[in-house]
């Protein structure tokens, strides 16, 4: 059986990323040099267009990893984990699922791998107040009471803002005060260990 066949038959022939049936291809998963149904998954041609040209990506079309994140097969979840991941960036939903996400610690290593870091080089860096710099998921403290304007609320000196998500723009973070998602400036933040 060929892998297109195996695939087609493991996914119930729809795309195993948005549960579209039409056009439906093989894809397989960098950095993987021989293609195999373990390393691949069948994908339709707007999310193989969209994985090829991430400057392309429509960030609704991916709100289905909010389902296709659970799917058993490894190579799915590698591919889920690698989109949020680079979603995160701007959209605080992805970085929401991600969160939630939990890969076997080889799935993970498997995702990292071939995750596309390369615009994270070409970009400004995020850092804290001391210069330090912020990456998604990282946690950091208020170093001074902020006004959170239309939350009726001040963000206290000391509050600890875990798992943070990195914006467009590198002077700011994304993060949950008091339960709410809030854009706060990074020079307003120190990097907790």
């Amino acid at each position: 059986m060929s892998i297109e066949q195996t695939l087609l038959q493991r996914s119930g022939a729809k795309c195993e990323l948005c549960a579209s049936e039409e056009n439906l291809t093989a894809y397989s998963l960098p950095p993987e040099n021989e293609a195999s149904a373990d390393k691949s998954i069948l994908v339709c041609t707007t999310c193989s267009g969209q994985i090829a040209n991430p400057e392309t990506m429509d960030a609704n079309h991916w709100r289905c990893l909010n389902d296709s994140m659970w799917n058993p097969e490894p190579a799915v979840q590698v591919m889920a984990w690698r989109l949020l991941n680079k979603l995160s960036a701007t959209e605080s939903w992805a970085q929401d699922l991600l969160d939630m996400l939990y890969l076997e610690p080889e799935v993970l290593g498997w995702a990292e791998s071939g995750a596309d870091t390369s615009d994270e080089d070409d970009s400004e860096p995020t850092v804290d107040s001391n210069g330090t710099r912020l990456l998604a998921g990282d946690t950091v403290t208020l170093i001074k009471d902020l006004d959170v304007k239309g939350a009726g609320f001040t963000a206290k000196r000391g509050t600890v803002v875990k798992n943070i998500a990195l914006t467009d723009n590198p002077k700011h973070i994304e993060g949950r005060v008091n339960g709410v998602r809030l854009v706060l400036v990074a020079d307003f933040m120190k990097k907790v260990g």
